[in-house]
């Protein structure tokens, strides 16, 4: 019964997802309410603040996914790999994905972030939040103590490359280019990213 109740909540979850996103992308997100995306939904208002409990997250649902990344990455790297060989692979894989956890959205939905102050503003929040998870991750791989800087000014360093990458992700959707061409210019820009972060960070956080 217990993966019965859990099949129904995801697929309510992604009903609800669905429904929000195909209103926002039509009208905007900060002209649509919670009550209409309920009504679309075909579900009580306060079902849909159960799930998302911030009308932002309706539009980026992929927010645990985005703030868990470099902390995975970092924790499933292999034996002698550092840290920012470790994100550089990710990176890697993530554009042959075209995943959009690093930005491939496709130009409707790139637009309708770019159009909303309230949209712009959660995504800085999910950059910090990924920033702050990495270091302490960061710092459990290297036995780092609590008070230490290093981890955070090794995960600020390398959160604001991933950042610098979304954006530019994003600025070429908004330009109006394809995922291949996108694909073929952050292949490019990931190495310049990473690799000047190489003298500082290469040797650190290597798994033994």
């Amino acid at each position: 019964m217990s993966g019965l109740r859990e099949l129904k909540k995801r697929q309510t979850r992604e009903n609800i997802s669905h429904n929000a996103t195909r209103l926002f992308l039509e009208r905007g997100f900060d002209k649509v309410t919670i009550a209409e995306v309920a009504a679309a939904s075909q579900v009580a208002k306060m079902t849909v603040t159960n799930y998302f409990p911030r009308k932002e997250d309706l539009a980026l649902d992929l927010h645990e996914v985005f703030v868990a990344a470099p902390a995975a990455a970092v924790r499933g790297r292999e034996r002698g790999e550092s840290a920012l060989a470790a994100l550089r692979r990710a990176f890697g894989d993530a554009v042959a994905r075209r995943d959009a956890v690093i930005g491939f959205s496709g130009l409707p939905f790139a637009r309708m972030i770019a159009e909303s102050p309230a949209l712009v503003a959660r995504l800085r929040e999910f950059h910090e939040e990924r920033e702050h998870l990495l270091a302490r991750e960061l710092a459990r791989e290297t036995g780092a103590a609590p008070e230490e800087l290093t981890p955070r000014i090794a995960a600020a360093q390398l959160g604001g490359a991933l950042r610098v990458l979304f954006e530019e992700t994003m600025r070429r959707t908004l330009d109006g280019q394809d995922h291949d061409e996108i694909a073929a210019a952050l292949a490019d820009a990931g190495q310049a990213a990473f690799g000047l972060l190489e003298p500082s960070l290469g040797d650190y956080a290597v798994r033994r």
